[in-house]
């Protein structure tokens, strides 16, 4: 049985344990710094995201990390997907598909006028799997980081 839920709080280790998986699948698991109780505090306390967990028969087996941004050009809200992660031996059943629909369902609950995300360049099954749901790549935009010595720096 396939269910998705609302993270809470007690999710914490759970959510931390699916974003280190999905880091080594992204081949970028050197770059996981946060820890447990930042993320329950930064997510729950100060609620600058939101998650959903996809469970298979209770088991969490993926999740969706979310927040909500804005367009000036389109004057309405925006649902920015983070991340979204099915672990590989649960993909192929539709999850990761349900889950995109219980964010298009929460975005149009929202009154968004857009929804994003990112994908690496060579991230090919999902670029597919993404255009079959009818989105489309950004391909005239670049995104740009400062990291936190950027940041620290640019603030001087």
């Amino acid at each position: 049985m396939f269910t998705i839920r609302k993270g809470t709080p007690e999710d914490t280790p759970v959510i931390f344990d699916l974003i280190k998986k999905l880091a080594v699948y992204e081949k970028m698991e050197n770059e996981v710094t946060t820890t447990v109780e930042q993320l329950r505090e930064n997510i729950f306390t100060h609620n600058f995201s939101k998650v959903l967990i996809a469970e298979e028969n209770e088991n969490p087996v993926g999740f969706a990390l979310y927040f909500f941004n804005f367009s000036t050009f389109v004057g309405k809200p925006g649902l920015y997907l983070e991340d979204l992660f099915v672990e590989p031996e649960f993909r192929g059943k539709g999850y990761g598909k349900k889950l995109l629909i219980e964010l298009a369902k929460i975005a149009r609950e929202e009154n968004c006028g857009r929804m994003e995300w990112s994908v690496l360049n060579w991230n090919t099954p999902a670029i597919d799997f993404y255009e079959s749901l009818q989105a489309k790549p950004m391909d005239e935009w670049t995104v740009y980081r400062l990291d936190q010595k950027g940041i620290a720096d640019l603030a001087q």
